[in-house]
């Protein structure tokens, strides 16, 4: 209860304002009553305000309002019972309008407002209201629907209610509506049974009724000159050009039916069909063709040639598509296979038959043959062939040398090696040489080798080689002398050699094609024993060539007799040198290591020839030996040392010997060379002794002259030495001057060098770096743009004057540990501005906020 209703209520008089009202409870009667406003009202002691003042409800014209409980009224006023109370309709609710209610009124004691004041539904135009009924009225059932279709404006009742609004589906061009009905009824005085699915084409506006569904929009499809439709029946009915169709029926629907079809309820789209075109040089075979009466023709085909366009109907397909007329130049032939029993130009073709055509020609085959292949003639050189095979006889034979083109009962004939033999012709036919090739332990790193089966397999026969080719039909063999170039017949095969290698031998190790025939060498590296049991390891080289006669088969067929020759030969020279080494010493061994091994190898004659295969040992060389234990290989160590220590030590003694003779022989040619410069000295001092004497006698005679002459000389001779001396140095000085400018020049040449280097390299660093710093600037003016520089222009000194103003200073002194005081200028801007705010000189420097803070508490505000 409000504020006012208390005070009603313990207020005795109550003023009622106009348009309010109160319920008032008779406590002795235990009635409820109404007092209308505007009144006073002086409330008895038994009587009590259970509600208002409140306000009374208006209805707005077009407007309404529910009331549950109402009273029962006649001529809008209410009925007593016979207990003098209001008389209610419990449970029911009434709608209320303007129109009846035009005043205000109260709610009488029991009413309730169940839903507030509210406006008439309007239902604009192209949309409607779904109304169903709560209660049994009129003729109308409880659950009932029907429409309310707009424009209008619908009044409530209440026994019916708004359960949701429509609007209006658009059917527009080339649409339609997909509809199904809900139950039975009638649309467009057409009935329709509930469940029944139909499609709406006409074009515009349209409403459905409570009775039917809209399912989907229909989209029509577009059918043009080039394409229709293949569409399926679902269900037997009646399509809209008035055929009849049956359930899984497929047929087509082009433009001469229809611009733009939509698909009815009972069809389904099977797929698109594109216009099959075909020009003057194209064909094509379409099988189980629809005949006149509509229906496919299961097994049967039809040719159809260009030029003409169609469109394939459903069931029919085309074979291998649109084809091209066969054109067959002078080398071209068609192998052809007749399908059925047919007449080809007069003549019978029975099923089964091959026949070939040959160019030059056209062709186009009838629906009864078929193309098997398309036959080039083959030309083959002189070292080409290619493996036919006739089909009748099953003869395989090699056709080379001519242009071949094969007939109708013959075929290209496969022939397969063995992988190892492939390889070997890969490598050793390709960049790989005509060398053994190594055996490779893991196959996966083996390339795949690709080959046209159908060519004579041709292998080029290195010089002074053999190659030996066995044929597997004849039972017989060839062997071919290199330089040659073999190729092979359909049963040949050619012989892989599978020889020893490494060292020690090993077997197996390499493969080849072609046998060489030397000479050559071979390394093997055996253990031999001596009769004192040291145990050695040789390395030995055998140089070999095959002795043989080309011209004499009994003597080159024998080269073949032993499969891996290597072998077999290492093996039989270390069985000789074996029994010739057990039967010497060690040191015996040491010694004549090589005539050893020489005449177990060769006896006493020059080479050693195997009878087997004619294989001719020419020399063997020993690389190298050395003991197998270890005792003796120290042992060998220590005998070479003392031996080595001996021959040097017999050396110094020597070298020794032969100093100390030469010494000897030193010592005495200076102890004669001594004597013999001694005699000559007493000769000289005789002499002397002569010229002394004569020197006395001169000297006092020609003493004077031979000063005289002495000083003239003496002083002529330092003249010219004075004179050469100053010319020297004068050619000194020029020489030093001219070398010491010649060093000023190049210093100064090479310093304007470097000078000029740097300043153009200077210059360049420069200019690239104000490059960098333009673009760069460029780049952060343009992304801050123009209305930011502006801002940012402004912001320092609106900011520091705002500071100022807000402070309230009008002079200042600006001062800053970068900047000089400066008195002059600074005190113009010390006198307050015009306006009372404080003027800050144009070149005042930028001011961090902290020495703005240290200005404010030097100077104070008015």
């Amino acid at each position: 209860m409000s504020r006012r209703g208390n005070q009603a209520a313990d207020s005795s008089v109550i003023r009622i304002p106009p348009n309010k009202y109160i319920h008032i409870l008779d406590n002795n009667l235990n009635i409820k009553n109404i007092v209308l406003g505007p009144v006073t009202f002086v409330k008895k002691e038994h009587e009590t305000v259970i509600k208002g003042p409140e306000n009374m409800i208006v209805l707005p014209p077009d407007h309404y309002c529910i009331v549950a409980n109402p009273v029962v009224c006649e001529n809008q006023v209410a009925k007593r019972n016979e207990f003098d109370e209001f008389q209610i309709r419990f449970g029911r609710e009434e709608i209320r309008q303007s129109k009846d209610y035009p005043e205000p009124f109260p709610l009488y004691p029991g009413e309730e407002l169940v839903k507030d004041i509210t406006p008439f539904k309007v239902v604009e135009n192209n949309t409607a209201l779904i109304i169903r009924a709560k209660n049994d009225f009129e003729d109308k059932h409880s659950g009932d629907k029907w429409l309310f279709p707009g424009p209008a404006v619908y009044v409530p009742k209440i026994d019916e209610e708004i359960e949701k609004q429509i609007n209006a589906y658009v059917i527009q061009q080339n649409h339609a509506l997909k509809i199904k009905a809900l139950r039975d009824t009638i649309v467009k005085k057409i009935p329709r049974r509930a469940g029944e699915i139909w499609l709406e084409r006409e074009q515009g506006m349209y409403l459905p009724s409570v009775d039917e569904e809209v399912i989907t929009s229909m989209e029509g499809r577009v059918l043009t000159d080039k394409k229709a439709i293949s569409l399926r029946a679902t269900a037997s009915f009646k399509d809209i050009y008035g055929i009849n169709r049956s359930a899984g029926e497929e047929w087509l629907v082009t433009k001469e039916m229809a611009e733009v079809h939509i698909r009815d309820v009972y069809e389904e789209f099977v797929a698109e069909v594109r216009l099959t075109t075909l020009a003057k040089n194209q064909y094509c075979v379409v099988i189980d063709p629809v005949g006149k009466n509509g229906k496919p023709q299961f097994g049967k085909r039809e040719l159809r040639k260009g030029e003409q366009s169609f469109f394939l109907k459903p069931g029919e397909t085309l074979k291998s598509g649109i084809q091209l007329v066969r054109v067959l130049s002078e080398h071209q032939s068609l192998l052809l296979q007749a399908r059925e029993d047919f007449m080809d130009e007069s003549k019978k073709r029975p099923a089964g038959s091959k026949w070939m055509i040959e160019g030059p020609r056209d062709y186009v085959p009838p629906v009864e043959v078929d193309i098997l292949e398309e036959r080039q003639s083959i030309p083959l050189d002189e070292n080409e062939g290619i493996y036919v095979r006739n089909m009748k006889t099953g003869e395989v034979r090699t056709v080379k040398n001519q242009v071949y083109r094969l007939t109708a009962d013959e075929m290209l004939w496969e022939k397969e090696l063995t992988d190892e033999l492939e390889e070997l012709l890969a490598y050793q036919s390709g960049s790989g040489g005509f060398g053994p090739v190594v055996v490779q332990e893991s196959k996966s790193e083996r390339p795949e080798i690709r080959r046209d089966k159908t060519r004579a397999i041709t292998f080029r026969a290195p010089h002074n080689s053999a190659v030996q080719l066995f044929d597997y039909k004849a039972k017989k063999s060839r062997i071919v002398f290199g330089p040659d170039l073999v190729m092979l017949e359909p049963y040949e095969e050619i012989s892989i050699l599978r020889l020893s290698g490494d060292v020690p031998k090993k077997e197996n190790q390499l493969k080849n094609l072609a046998l060489l025939l030397g000479p050559d060498f071979m390394i093997d590296q055996i253990i031999v024993e001596t009769s004192d049991h040291a145990r050695l390891f040789l390395k030995l080289a055998y140089n070999w060539r095959f002795q043989i006669n080309k011209q004499d088969p009994k003597t080159y067929e024998k080269i073949f007799a032993v499969s891996d020759f290597i072998g077999e030969t290492c093996k039989t020279l270390a069985s000789r040198i074996r029994g010739a080494v057990s039967g010497v010493t060690f040191d015996q061994f040491h010694k004549r290591s090589t005539e050893i091994i020489q005449t177990a190898v060769f006896g006493k004659e020059k080479e050693f020839l195997i009878k087997t295969n004619n294989l001719l040992i020419t020399s063997v060389d020993i690389q190298g030996f050395e003991p197998v234990e270890a005792s003796t290989r120290q042992s060998l160590e220590m005998s070479i040392k003392l031996a080595i220590d001996i021959s040097s030590k017999a050396q110094e003694d020597r070298a020794k010997h032969e100093a100390e003779q030469a010494e000897q022989r030193a010592k005495g040619e200076r102890d004669k060379q001594a004597i013999d410069d001694q005699a000559e000295a007493e000769k000289k001092r005789i002499e002397l002794f002569k010229l002394e004497a004569e020197s006395a006698s001169v000297e006092t005679t020609g003493k004077a002259i031979a000063i005289a002459k002495a000083h003239a000389e003496a002083a002529s001779i330092n003249g010219k030495a004075e004179l050469e001396q100053a010319t020297l140095q004068v050619n000194a000085i020029q020489i030093k001057q001219k070398e010491e400018l010649e060093i000023l020049k190049k210093r100064y040449e090479a310093e304007e060098h470097h000078n000029q280097s740097m300043m153009e390299l200077e210059v360049n660093t420069q200019k690239q770096l104000a490059e960098i710093e333009a673009a760069k600037f460029k780049k952060t003016i343009d992304s801050l743009g123009k209305e930011t520089l502006i801002s940012m222009a402004k912001a320092g000194p609106a900011a520091q004057a705002k500071l100022l103003a807000g402070l309230g200073l009008k002079g200042y002194m600006i001062i800053d540990a970068k900047n000089p005081i400066n008195l002059f200028n600074t005190a113009q801007g010390m006198i307050a501005s015009p306006q009372g705010q404080m003027s800050v000189p144009e070149n005042t420097p930028q001011l961090s906020a902290l020495t703005w803070v240290y200005l404010c508490l030097l100077y104070t505000s008015d």
